[in-house]
């Protein structure tokens, strides 16, 4: 029988979603399970990681059945989730890290900000670590949360006897091997792969889990992204409708997989790759660049060696909301419309017919800070709020369709500010490749060329994601000797849009008034 299929599996914050592939990179099926989130307290978010493995199984068969491909022409297996942390006892059983107690809520959410105070304390210590995430701990890194669940669950830290984060719980219920992906120790645990050793003791001890490694069985050595972590368990294999001669790769952070199908195409020119970054973007955007050599930016998470591809460095800037944020504002603007797709674009509509009736730059006396879930960077702040400038009591749909239109300018811009901040530090980026939910908002497409000044491409392939999984998925199956090699065969060229120069002058005066606005930001905070 011919192995000429692979599954790739991409759990986001809402749902599961599963795609089969074939050698060639071309998706044949694609299905989607929603996932349970539990919300007990403001700034507390979490899952439960078997509802999630539940749905991944009811994904990936569905998925399967409607590709038409036997269980047994399918060669491997890839996982991508978001930075979600899994804590497990001696006996692989759930505990809690629910203040309800509820051990079924045994995950923490990636966009949990419950230890801000703790991410501040591990901030406070200057250790070396603190350099390689942009100068700041993030409350969404490992590190904090752990922190928190030890002084504030104590009884779950004691139970403990696996912390994994989300994509590599699910690489074990698949095959059993609790080995860690580098991308996801390097990125979010302070796990620095290019030392000996990795993992700085010295630091954990200063915010109270020097057992951290004992207690969670993390390991010394880190498995890099889609390498064989052996079969699918007899188990595994009936609940997701494969076979044991399924190989399960090593996996990775949801945004990197789209990272990989964006760009890792052009790994083997480095000259290409230096121009280039992946925009991953949906409830929050992910900038992701890589580079043959280390390059510290404040505000930028990293540089982490191996995170994605063998031998490159990776620099990550973000936006803590950005799909989240436009949610927010038709969620609370007195229109009292639904946030669901179609009222996305319903607005995204209108916006175009104002714009087109206006002359000038519509809704230029409205101005948006859009740090509403705080600065992921270049600021580095998670206690960063957002600000609006220039409201007025107009309730109307059109008056939510100006701010919304606004907030979609605040976010560009803001992707602006990050890769200036790159390209200050020796990147030479020119083109963005857009993954993730925004590709379909036409708006924030528009924008991201023409409030950037940068060349955006769209993905040809509905899920890039999953695209980027299917690489992973590829290399542990042995179609290619090596990640890299199935990044090139399985890359998909996109869609190429250019900046309209029209408002050029107006989004660079836009730019301006933001990096204002922030600055009085915190002159106020300061005076507060």
């Amino acid at each position: 029988m011919k192995r000429d299929f692979v599954v790739a599996v991409d759990v986001g914050t809402a749902s599961a979603r599963a795609g089969i592939v074939d050698r060639q990179g071309r998706p044949l099926a694609r299905a989607e399970h929603p996932i349970v989130m539990n919300v007990p307290r403001p700034d507390h978010a979490e899952h439960d990681s078997e509802d999630i493995w539940n749905a991944v199984c009811h994904a990936v068969r569905t998925a399967r059945a409607e590709a038409g491909v036997e269980a047994d022409e399918v060669a491997g297996i890839g996982f991508d989730a978001t930075c979600s942390i899994v804590v497990r006892g001696a006996s692989g059983e759930q505990v809690t890290v629910s203040t309800t107690g509820e051990a079924r809520f045994d995950t923490i959410v990636w966009l949990d900000h419950r230890a801000i105070d703790e991410a501040d304390q591990c901030t406070a210590t200057g250790h070396e670590v603190v350099d390689y995430a942009g100068g700041a701990i993030s409350p969404e890194m490992a590190t904090p949360k752990l922190a928190w669940l030890k002084r504030n669950l104590p009884q779950s830290w004691a139970r403990a006897a696996l912390f994994l984060d989300l994509a590599d719980f699910l690489t074990w219920k698949a095959s059993g091997s609790t080995a860690r992906s580098q991308c996801t120790l390097t990125c979010k645990w302070t796990f620095l792969a290019h030392r000996d050793p990795p993992w700085s003791m010295d630091y954990l001890a200063a915010i109270g889990i020097a057992d951290m490694l004992e207690r969670g069985n993390l390991p010394a050595v880190a498995a890099p992204v889609g390498s064989d972590l052996g079969p699918l368990t007899p188990e595994a294999a009936r609940a997701l409708g494969l076979t044991t001669a399924c190989r399960v790769a090593a996996g990775l952070i949801d945004a990197h997989a789209g990272a990989l199908s964006a760009i890792g195409g052009y790994a083997g020119a480095p000259e290409e790759l230096d121009r280039r970054v992946a925009l991953v973007a949906g409830t929050s955007s992910c900038v992701t660049a890589m580079s043959q050599e280390p390059r510290k930016i404040r505000g930028v998470w990293g540089p982490y060696l191996g995170a994605a591809l063998p031998d490159l460095w990776l620099s990550e800037g973000g936006q803590s909301v950005s799909g989240g944020l436009l949610d927010h504002i038709i969620r609370i603007h007195g229109g009292g419309m639904k946030p669901d797709r179609a009222a996305h674009e319903r607005i995204c509509a209108r916006i175009d017919e104002l714009r087109g009736a206006d002359a000038g730059h519509l809704a230029a006396q409205l101005h948006v800070v859009p740090d509403f879930h705080g600065n992921r960077s270049p600021l580095g702040d998670p206690h960063a709020a957002g600000v609006v400038s220039g409201l007025t009591l107009d309730a109307s749909f059109d008056g939510l369709c100006r701010l919304y239109w606004r907030t979609a300018v605040a976010i560009a811009l803001g992707i602006r500010q990050i890769v200036e901040a790159l390209n200050d530090e020796g990147h030479g980026i020119d083109t963005l490749h857009v993954v993730g939910g925004h590709t379909r908002n036409p708006v924030l497409m528009q924008l991201y060329a023409d409030a950037t000044g940068c060349d955006v491409v769209a993905p040809a392939v509905d899920d890039a994601m999953l695209l980027g999984t299917a690489m992973a998925a590829a290399a542990a199956a042995g179609w290619h000797p090596s990640l890299l090699e199935a990044c090139r065969a399985l890359h998909q060229e996109g869609v190429l849009r250019r900046a309209d120069e029209t408002f050029r002058a107006h989004y660079d005066h836009d730019y301006r008034v933001l990096k204002l606005m922030q600055a009085q930001r915190a002159e106020i905070v300061r005076l507060s």
